[in-house]
């Protein structure tokens, strides 16, 4: 079974995380912020991996710290699950429909961290849609990128004349991320998916 348990506990947040690669995408997910919580059990959802989340943290701050660093484990466990990536698939990629949105991603599990970020949220005070700042998704990308290794790349397309939502771009990141990891770490042969021969 590809699975990891990771923790971590610094002066600003408490996390633990438990990562099943092989799992039917049942999740437990407990962070102080709701519509968090909703992005993060989209992404066991649809990927098919099994995610169990405990986070707290300095909210009285804000939610960047405990946003950043659920990230961080995240990828920590996923990295640690996928061991040394053997008959892995490496790849995934999937245009991901949401309503009037539509968010492009490719992943490359390939031992080296990129992120390439295309997608733009309304920040005014009047598109204020929950109390979770979407700008945060990108950190949560960056430390996810970072520590499982990973090459990620999001492009999100709105279309002339449409009205778009920040839920409906945040749910077509995450179902996006999702389904290519999904791709991505599904089995499919018995060697190092690398001419070096090692991940």
């Amino acid at each position: 079974m590809r699975s990891a348990e990771i923790t971590r506990n610094t002066k600003e947040t408490q996390i633990n995380i438990r990562v099943n690669l092989d799992g039917g995408g049942s999740s437990s997910v407990k962070t102080p912020n709701g519509f968090f919580n909703h992005m993060l059990e989209l992404l066991s959802k649809h990927s098919g991996i099994d995610i169990d989340i405990s986070a707290k943290g300095d909210t009285e701050v804000d939610l960047h710290h405990t946003v950043e660093d659920i990230g961080i484990v995240l990828g920590e466990a996923l990295l640690k699950a996928l061991d040394d990536r053997k008959g892995i698939e490496r790849y995934g990629w999937v245009m991901m429909p949401m309503d009037e949105v539509r968010c492009d991603v490719a992943l490359d599990l390939g031992g080296r961290s990129n992120l390439v970020y295309k997608v733009y949220f309304d920040n005014s005070a009047d598109k204020k849609e929950s109390d979770f700042e979407f700008v945060l998704i990108r950190e949560f990308m960056k430390a996810l990128s970072d520590h499982m290794k990973a090459t990620m790349h999001f492009f999100h397309h709105s279309y002339e004349g449409e009205v778009t939502t920040n839920h409906h771009i945040a749910e077509a990141v995450f179902k996006g991320l999702a389904r290519a990891l999904r791709q991505a770490v599904r089995v499919t042969g018995d060697t190092i998916p690398s001419t070096k021969g090692v991940i």
